[in-house]
């Protein structure tokens, strides 16, 4: 089944670029360690997931390009173009000439509104050359004004048109020092609309993003591009194919699979993303790793929500299930430990079958209200990914992101109890109601969190 992205606004486009460069890159490489027909497999189901042919025999990526403003869009079109190994339909993206000036309101009430035809009919071109279509992906910014609010909408106009199809938002949450003053506003409503037309937000922290390009990729002077190569990276090791538990054939649909492991209720659909190992290129011949030490890591990042590898708390553990408490849950929960509703592991590389991954079953790991075969599941496939000889992802639907949420829904209410830059949404219809529908909406999806 096919993927269609949708990338909206500046950050939405540039990072977009670097994922199918990437994907491109690992279905391309000859760095699999595996049998040449698994490789074939591996980059046919890749291939069929997210490019489609054209006579011209270069892979042309299924994706539609939206922003506001021309520059970005056609830098993006003609650097893919010129690697002469994918490339963008030149029919697919929408542009204007005037931008969204970092307001949500423009983006959602203005924009949205006025160009929806026109996008929709690009979008709805992309689904049909899909012989079988499994849903959407898009990725988008909360900070600024055309990712947030178009993105916004956007999803909406998705979910209207394609009621049956999964879409998985990938949602970049802004530095927490600030690029844009009313970044916080932005986000909230963000968020809060994304809530109802999504199954699933699939989330990257700007500042651990960048806290990773400094101490593991020892990157020197770090820059946007250097940012959105990690977060490509880390999608890639999750969407790329694998083999789902018992399955003897590539997984057709990876939306949907994620969305059935991950989300088993709709009041929770915040996922967070871990990859190990990650480190510069050059330092790969010179590295080894065991599937044992690459689970201890992941495990324990998962229970103290360590956001890499490197400074995890050791000491957290997980709570002992005492048996005089009924539902399994015990109320001495350790500090800092992180309660999980699901997790999802994806392995990569030689010997994967043999990896023991008993100690994600551990149901003192989970909320009491799912049953704990339900609430982990592995993917595996021998085929090594973007040139890690053994790599490992989780994806979690846990407390991950419930202190970055909590944070900027209290900046965002602090501000809006002065009424502090209300009125550049007013003027767009954004009215005081909808702000506080938007508090109350995450205010629940955080209190939902928190009692876990």
């Amino acid at each position: 089944m096919s993927i269609v992205t949708v990338q909206l606004g500046q950050c939405g486009n540039q990072i977009g670029h670097e994922v199918f460069s990437a994907i491109c890159g690992d279905a391309r490489g000859t760095h699999g360690l595996c049998s040449r027909k698994e490789s074939e497999s591996y980059r046919d189901a890749s291939k069929e997931r997210f490019f489609c042919e054209e006579e011209s025999e270069v892979p042309v990526a299924r994706a539609v390009l939206v922003d506001m403003e021309p520059k970005v869009i056609s830098q993006t079109l003609a650097t893919a173009a010129r690697s002469g190994y994918w490339k963008y339909d030149d029919r697919s993206h929408f542009c204007q000439k005037q931008g969204s000036g970092n307001n949500w309101a423009n983006g959602y009430s203005v924009h949205g509104p006025r160009h929806k035809e026109a996008i929709m009919n690009l979008v709805q071109k992309e689904a049909e050359k899909c012989d079988r279509l499994g849903g959407f992906f898009t990725i988008m910014s909360m900070a600024g004004g055309t990712g947030s609010g178009l993105g916004a909408f956007v999803t909406q106009c998705l979910r209207d048109a394609f009621p049956t199809s999964f879409i998985l938002n990938h949602v970049i949450w802004p530095y927490g020092t600030g690029e844009v003053i009313v970044q916080n506003y932005n986000s909230v409503l963000t968020l809060s609309h994304l809530y109802q037309s999504s199954d699933a937000l699939l989330v990257h922290e700007n500042d651990v993003i960048h806290k990773i390009c400094a101490q593991l990729m020892n990157i020197k002077q770090i820059s946007f591009r250097d940012v959105n190569r990690v977060i490509a990276h880390q999608l890639g090791s999750v969407l790329q194919p694998t083999y789902t538990a018992g399955g003897s054939h590539y997984s057709r649909n990876p939306l949907g699979d994620l969305t059935e492991t991950l989300v088993p209720h709709p009041e929770y659909k915040m996922l967070g993303l871990r990859n190990i190992p990650q480190m510069p290129e050059n330092s790969l011949a010179y590295s080894t790793f065991s599937w044992p030490g690459l689970i201890k890591h992941l495990r324990q990042m998962l229970i103290a929500n360590a956001k890499m590898e490197e400074g995890i708390d050791w000491q957290v553990q997980p709570p002992r299930l005492g048996p005089s408490i009924p539902s399994g849950r015990s109320t001495n929960k350790p500090l800092n430990f992180n309660t999980s509703i699901a997790n999802l592991v994806v392995l990569r590389g030689k010997d994967t079958h043999s990896v023991d991954l008993g100690s994600f079953r551990d149901p003192s790991l989970y909320t009491s209200w799912l049953n704990p075969q339900d609430a982990f599941n592995a993917w595996k496939t021998p085929r090594a990914f973007n040139k890690y000889e053994k790599s490992a992802s989780l994806v979690s639907n846990s407390q991950f992101l419930l202190k970055p949420l909590d944070n900027v829904v209290g900046k965002a209410w602090n501000m809006f109890a002065s009424k502090a830059y209300i009125h550049q949404y007013t003027k767009f219809g954004i009215e005081e109601e909808d702000f506080l529908d938007s508090f109350t909406a995450l205010e629940q999806v955080i209190s939902s969190y928190t009692i876990l």
